[in-house]
């Protein structure tokens, strides 16, 4: 008798001790590494989690390896929200990665920039621009126009992205009378630019430390980047070119098609394109926001690839046609690996 009531009274009890709450499945986000992934953790993750319950998890690589990877889970895709590209976006478009949003979940959208309404799949959440860095400390001349690249002064100076020329192709492209369509344009004034290129490189990582150690003290390249050098101390100058705009680049955020977890996707994403989480990325990145109630500082007004008004967006920067360069992108590579990187 005496053990039913002991263990009736520690049956009774253990319903009185809290146990503690069940954690929520994480979603998972796929971005670049580095400071991309930082930043996104940092400004966006941890408050939406803070918010929510939710924790976040993050798939790190580049843009094309993390396209082949969605490519090969299609079935049961191992990530929810993918941050890309807005013309690699496409690509996950026609080979059906993206889930159609669902714009009754983002509110926030109502407050984008149209150029960041990329389509019915992804939306973009900073824009930046490709345009011209470079050290005063190691360059003689001075550099205001992309025409300037080609002059003999920077021979054995400049580094080029290799891993999506589309940037240099359509500007030399722009230079001749053509754009992104009619590239070919560009193709012999491209060539003669040869003898000034120093490096090429496959990732932003690589491109600063060519920037750091001199070995390509002019580049094209991503202002976030120059901008991420600045902060760190290197005497670097990132121009608005006078004879062309930089090349904008919008980087977008979907739900992936197969995903179980749409609705939260649907939420980090929205809570990505509010007005405070967009003044924060502003602010860590130097980048546009595609919100335009966000506030951006005055230090950064005006600076090659922040757009504060639809005007700027129009003026201030390129936009190439997403499904052309899509489409083109890999025929670019190969060209461009044949005639310009190949010795």
């Amino acid at each position: 008798m005496l053990w039913r009531k002991l263990t009736a009274w520690l049956t009774f009890a253990l319903f009185l001790v809290p146990l503690p709450a069940l954690a929520a499945d994480p979603i998972v986000v796929s971005v670049w590494g580095g400071n991309w992934k930082d930043t996104l953790e940092r400004v966006v993750a941890k408050p939406f989690t803070a918010k929510t319950g939710i924790p976040v998890e993050f798939e790190v690589g580049g843009t094309l390896d993390r396209l082949a990877k969605a490519r090969v889970s299609k079935a049961a895709p191992l990530v929810d929200v993918t941050f890309t590209t807005t013309h690699v976006g496409r690509l996950y478009i026609s080979d059906g990665l993206f889930e159609k949003l669902d714009m009754a979940k983002l509110p926030n959208a109502r407050e984008l920039a149209k150029e960041a309404m990329r389509s019915e799949h992804h939306l973009g959440v900073w824009a930046y621009v490709y345009t011209i860095a470079y050290r005063p400390d190691q360059v003689k001349m001075d550099i205001k126009r992309w025409a300037d690249l080609w002059d003999p002064q920077l021979k054995g100076k400049v580094g080029l992205p290799d891993f999506d020329p589309s940037h240099i192709i359509t500007i030399s492209a722009l230079l001749e009378g053509g754009n992104e369509i009619d590239w070919q344009k560009g193709q012999e004034r491209l060539k003669r630019l040869k003898p000034n290129v120093a490096a090429f490189f496959s990732t932003d990582a690589r491109s600063q430390d060519l920037m750091k150690t001199g070995e390509a003290p002019v580049q094209v390249m991503l202002s976030i980047n120059a901008f991420h050098l600045i902060d760190q101390g290197l005497n670097v100058k990132v121009i608005t070119p006078a004879d062309k705009p930089g090349i904008v680049g919008i980087d977008t955020a979907a739900v992936m098609a197969g995903t179980k977890k749409s609705d939260v996707a649907h939420r980090f994403i929205d809570f990505a394109l509010s007005k405070e989480i967009q003044e924060q990325l502003v602010t860590a990145f130097k980048a546009g926001p595609t919100n335009l109630k966000a506030a951006v500082p005055a230090a950064l007004r005006g600076q090659p690839g922040v757009f504060t008004s639809p005007a700027e967006w129009k003026e201030r920067g390129y936009i190439m046609n997403d499904d052309a360069r899509a489409k083109t992108l890999a025929a670019w590579k190969d060209w461009f690996n044949a005639n310009i990187v190949a010795k």
